[in-house]
């Protein structure tokens, strides 16, 4: 049988509010650590490409590296696995924390791990 809100008569025990709570600001953080990671990532991922070569500088013999940077290509593997280690960590975390049912469990830490994964995922068949 499940209760309204309004028929709850019980005490709330949640004594720290969110804006104070360690582990929420714990949690808070290492999201948006997660997220720099990912566009230093995308930077990254920039610069390991292959250039593009147009038809223009094909006519005009302009070269352009056609393969992948290695050195660079593993930075930027490095760098996904641990978006999605720091993704893991604020799923756990929140895990933790959210137990109720009004509380908002946030879906950015599973984007960032869907990113990620797919995102390692394209690059492991791409050097395959």
């Amino acid at each position: 049988m499940e209760r309204n809100k309004q028929d709850w008569q019980g005490k709330n025990r949640r004594k720290t509010p969110i804006e104070n709570d360690k582990l929420f600001q714990m949690m808070v953080g290492v999201n948006v650590f997660g997220w720099a990671v990912f566009i230093a990532a995308l930077i990254v991922f920039h610069y390991a490409r292959p250039e593009f070569i147009t038809g223009v500088q094909d006519f005009w013999g302009v070269t352009g590296r056609e393969q992948w940077s290695a050195s660079l290509s593993t930075y930027l593997v490095a760098l996904l696995f641990c978006c999605v280690g720091l993704s893991l960590a604020v799923l756990l975390l929140k895990r933790k924390r959210t137990r109720r049912k009004n509380d908002n469990f946030g879906v950015n830490g599973f984007i960032l791990l869907l990113v990620a994964t797919i995102s390692l995922t394209i690059l492991y068949f791409e050097f395959t």
